[in-house]
Order: structure tokens, then sequence, then C-alpha cells
């Protein structure tokens, strides 16, 4: 047992020096799990791994749902969806101090509800709210502040490719981590609005009067998000359909929607598959080093080993709990959202279950959690989306801008914890 710890301490040193030197996280995690396993079993049935673990992958039904949820991400954004969602947004707050910024929050949650990604959604509410925020005279910093954080609910309000990638992990209903998202993702989206009033509402122009018809006419926009929201969600929360069919049905959907107003061409579909498609590849390859990964973990008995020494702590169960989220936290400073799911997620949740956490609970939990690690230095993924788009905003300014959104963060995670029943309700009464 000595020699599997000391080649699991060297497999995991090995893996962080592949990432610092740019390794793309599922190459190194694929080939730290086959030489790991090599290094203990064998090189016959580390080989095995590689040829049987790509193909069980890629053909999970489960998994599926990644691809249609990505393909229905792009339909809607090259469909313009995100722009009506910015207008109606307005329409209805733009009257209020700091109406622009609460439009951008609106339309980001909204956007979410039909994307699954938050580094889609930051990339597109820069191309259509920054301008309009700096046209009435917001500073650098505000808007580009609002966007990022608005970006993270991407990866909270279902559906989420984030949390359908730790229901694979750690084989849990993906339809009730969905359903369970709802809550928290309207919290954020309301403790987000109230961050722009208190933070800087006072010094925020105020925007045009409101106009009731105006108003009610920019909702006959929003009708495909609406539609989309509740054929997705609703049909996995009554039980019609699972996660995977639901997915499949909101793609094509968001592709006849698109192509009935007159959105969507031969054109704009093909070059739509073509970037869900590199998207999925992308992921299924982290998926991919991630499972050759977990049978180095499984035969280095890692998981167990990092269980049983946390419980001999004795810090309780939510003193461990604050462990585990305090790691991921200052995780977040070097790994991207992904990458922090995939690979810290099957060595800490044996610890979250002995503890008697709820696994859906702690999903969404955790999830917020990497949230925290789009928006904060040196990674912070959604602020280098927003740099990458408008360069003259520079990444200092961004992360000053978004500094009182991760404030809200923190007490929002707090919330949850001290009350598990905002997430755990929705879920509870699914059919």
């Amino acid at each position: 047992m000595a020699n599997a710890d000391f080649i699991a301490v060297a497999g995991f040193v090995a893996l962080f020096a592949m990432m610092a030197l740019r390794v793309p996280i599922g190459v190194a995690m694929g080939l730290i799990g086959v030489g790991g396993f090599a290094a203990i079993t064998g090189m016959k049935p580390a080989l095995n791994l590689l040829a049987q673990s790509p193909i069980r992958v890629i053909t999970d039904f489960n998994l599926s749902l990644i691809p249609f949820f990505v393909l229905m991400g792009v339909f809607a954004t090259n469909s313009g969806m995100s722009r009506e969602l910015f207008r109606a947004g307005h329409a209805w707050l733009g009257f209020l101090k700091g109406g622009m910024a609460l439009s951008t929050i609106a339309a980001c949650g909204g956007f979410a509800a039909i994307c699954g990604s938050s580094v889609a959604t930051a990339a597109t509410m820069t191309k259509i709210a920054l301008p309009e925020m700096r046209r009435v005279g917001y500073p650098n910093d505000v808007s580009s502040g609002v966007i990022a954080a608005g970006g993270t609910l991407g990866i909270l309000i279902p559906p989420s490719v984030v949390l359908a990638v730790y229901a694979y992990i750690t084989e849990q209903d993906v339809g009730k981590l969905f359903i369970a998202g709802i809550l928290p993702g309207g919290l954020a989206v309301l403790m987000y609005m109230a961050t722009v009033r208190i933070a800087y509402g006072r010094s925020l122009p105020r925007g045009e009067t409101f106009v009731l018809r105006e108003a009610v006419a920019s909702l006959r926009d929003v009708w495909a998000v609406l539609i989309l929201f509740i054929a997705i969600i609703g049909s996995m929360y009554l039980g019609i359909a699972t996660a995977t069919e639901a997915a499949a049905v909101g793609s094509f959907l968001t592709a006849v929607i698109g192509v009935a107003r007159g959105r969507l061409n031969l054109t704009s579909i093909m070059d739509s598959l073509i970037e869900a498609l590199r998207t999925s590849v992308a992921i299924y390859t982290i998926l991919i080093g991630a499972v050759l990964f977990g049978y180095f973990l499984a035969i280095t008995q890692t998981p167990q080993k990092i269980t049983a020494f946390l419980v001999a702590l004795d810090f309780g169960a939510y003193g461990t709990l604050a462990l585990i989220l305090a790691f991921f936290l200052i995780m977040g400073c070097i790994l991207d959202a992904m990458a922090m799911i995939i690979l810290l997620v099957p060595i800490v949740f044996p610890v979250v279950t002995h503890l008697g956490f709820d696994p859906i609970w702690f999903g969404v939990i955790i999830v917020m959690t990497v949230e925290l690690g789009l928006i904060t230095p040196p990674v912070g993924m959604n602020v280098f989306v927003i740099n990458t788009i408008a360069r003259e905003v520079s990444l200092v300014t961004i992360f000053r801008g978004v500094l009182p959104f991760v404030m809200t963060d923190i007490v929002r995670l707090i919330l949850l914890i001290v009350f598990p029943a905002i997430v755990l309700f929705l879920p509870m009464t699914m059919k």
C-alpha cells in the first residue's frame, strides 16, 4: 500500500505539472490515469482500459444530453434570442436607476435557461449589453463586472452542462439536479439585481420613462425562450421525458423556431452544428480523461484515504464541508469550472456522502462554489472572455467591477447551506 500511496502522490504532482505546462486537462488526466494504473497492475490491463473507456463514454446514453444542450445553446445564440431577452429586460427595468445593468442580469438569467454555458452567456451578453451600457455612460468596471457575474448563471440555471457532468460522475439523477437549480438560480438573479442597486444604484444613470404598452409588446419577442424552458424543464419535472429526451426535443425546437422566424438558414445551421461539435468533442475529451483518471483513483484508494483523513480531523460535518468548499475556492484560482468538477468531485464526494449530506444539494452547492472561480483571479474564465471581446477593458478593471458580486455569491452560498430546503424543495415534489 505504501507503494500505491507513493504512486498516487507522484501521479497528482505529475498531473498539476502537466496542467502548469498547459497540457489540456483531459489529455493530462488520461495520461496520468493510464500511466498510474500501469505502474500498479502492469501495462496490459492499463492498455485494456485505454481501449475500452473512450468507447464506453462516447456511447453512454446518459451523456448524449450534453451535445444536445450544447447545440441548443448555439442555435439560440445564432437565432438572436439573447438580444430579444435584453430588449425585453430593458423595456421592463430600464426606467430604474441602473436599469441597463438590471436588464443585463435578467437577460443573462433568461439566456442561461436555454444555453447551459457560462462562457457562452458571458460572450453573448458582452457583444449585446456592453455597447449599450457604454452608450448611456456606464463605467467600464461596472458594465463588465455585471456581465461577468451574470454569465455565471449559465452553469446554475438549468439546463446546465456542468450539472450534467456532476450527475454522470456521481451517478445522480440529472433531472433532479436540473430542477434543484431553479430556485437557487432565481435567487442568484434577484441577489445580483439587489447588488447593483446597493453597490451602484445611486451613481448609475436612469433609463427612459416606463411605457406599459412597449413593455408588454416586448414580451412577444421572448415567447420562444419561455416555450423552450417549459418544454425542457416542465417535461422533466412532470416525468414526461428524461433529461436526454428533453435535451433532444429542446435542440430540435430551437432549430425549428429559428428557421420559422427566418433567423436560421442552411449556412447558419451548418455553422451551428460545427460549433456544437467542437465544443462537445472538447467536453467528451475531458470526460474520457476523467474516466481513465477515475480508475487510477480507485486502484490507489485515494478517495477512501482522503475520506478517512478528513473524518479523523474531527471538524464535524459542517466544519469538514467548509474545508472542502474553501479548497474548491482556492483551486478555482488555477482551474476552470469543468476541470474542478471532473478532477475534484470524485475525490471529495465520498467524504460528503459519509458525512450525511444530500448529494443533490451538494451538487448545487459545489457548482455555486465553482461559479466563483469563473470571476476570481487569476483564471476567471468569464473575465478573460470579456477581455478577449472588449480588448480596451483591462482585466484589472473587470475584476474590480465583479468584486461586489463575489461577496454576493458568498452570502448566497451561506444561505443555501443554512437553508437546504431552497435547493431540495422542488426535487422532492417531482413525479
